[in-house]
């Protein structure tokens, strides 16, 4: 059961306000301490109230409730007082992933610490879609939103537009595209495409490792054939993975097994972004394709480049931080 708190005791929690760990499409997150004896360090978000009817506030507590998982935020408590909401979850010191794979911090990160990454985040996502209570997609999977612990191990979080749905739904009924752009797979941008389903989760995770690929790498990108540097980064993986030349692009000073680890991370990322919901692979199948042999792993047929939406690449170009949105369509 989890514990209600008065807006009074979230006032207190955070000393007023005084330490803002950053902001999303939703609202405001702040730093405090639990009161009780344990004194735990906690995140505490008080989500917009100018926003909707708390649709996203409802979402985020009914996910995150029946979510257990190492790899998903932990959910303390809540508060629903008048037109004050916030949600109570663990503190996750070393923010999110975003962080980690920026310009700056990327070269510092080893490969082996990027694949563990994402086959934590994978084993999460298999979580939500196939272990949990309810099955549950995410529909905002991105750097933001993927929260490291002082271990750097991955955890899932900003549940505000998942959906719940039935064990045995496959395709889900949205009246608005949600997202972040960049992140948003095609079904849920367009009808067009196909229905929404947990494979529209599948194509945001593509996208995220595909990110920590190209910003490990970000050299190559300005030298791209392009002269735009925005250019919509898995064509260059892709075109370099024809040639066969992938592993030049990271050097002559990469280990052997690091190989193996950066081609797997490629075509798994790859698959996962075919613009066919059907033809990507199940959360499943993506950490058996992660955990299991290169040799295995079939080269994917090129994805589309040219969707009618800003590419995450660019998204990633233009600015630091990227929102949440809604749109009729």
């Amino acid at each position: 059961m989890l514990k209600r708190y008065s807006y009074e005791s979230v006032k207190k929690m955070t000393n007023s306000f005084a330490h803002v760990l950053g902001k999303g499409g939703f609202g405001t997150v702040y730093k405090g301490k639990l009161p009780d004896a344990s004194g735990r360090d906690i995140a505490l978000k008080i989500l917009d109230g100018s926003k909707g009817n708390g649709e996203d506030f409802i979402n985020e507590l009914a996910s995150m409730s029946r979510a257990s998982h190492v790899n998903i935020v932990s959910l303390f408590g809540f508060c629903n007082e008048g037109s004050n909401r916030a949600i109570i979850y663990e503190f996750m010191p070393n923010g999110s992933l975003d962080k980690f794979i920026s310009k700056t911090m990327s070269k510092k990160m080893d490969w082996k610490i990027l694949y563990n990454i994402a086959v934590s985040v994978a084993r999460g996502l298999e979580y939500l879609h196939n272990s949990c209570v309810s099955k549950i997609v995410h529909f905002d999977i991105k750097p933001q939103n993927i929260l490291m612990d002082e271990d750097l191990c991955p955890k899932i979080s900003d549940f505000g537009l998942a959906k719940l749905c039935k064990n045995k739904e496959s395709v889900i009924s949205l009246l608005d595209a949600r997202g972040t752009i960049g992140y948003i797979a095609p079904e849920v941008f367009s009808k067009n495409f196909g229905g929404a389903s947990h494979k529209s989760d599948v194509y945001s995770y593509g996208m995220v490792v595909l990110e920590m690929i190209g910003a490990k790498d970000m050299k190559r990108v300005g030298n791209s054939k392009s002269d735009n540097v925005s250019m919509y980064f898995p064509d260059w993986i892709y075109e370099d993975l024809e040639r066969r030349e992938t592993m030049k692009l990271f050097g002559d000073n990469i280990m052997e097994e690091e190989e193996k680890i950066v081609k797997k991370m490629v075509l798994v990322g790859l698959w996962c972004i075919q613009t066919n919901p059907s033809d990507r692979p199940p959360m499943r199948k993506v950490v058996e394709m992660l955990e299991g042999s290169l040799e295995a792993l079939q080269v994917p047929p090129k994805p589309l480049s040219n969707l009618p939406f800003v590419t995450a690449w660019e998204s990633v170009q233009d600015s630091q931080e990227t929102s949440s949105f809604s749109i009729p369509r």
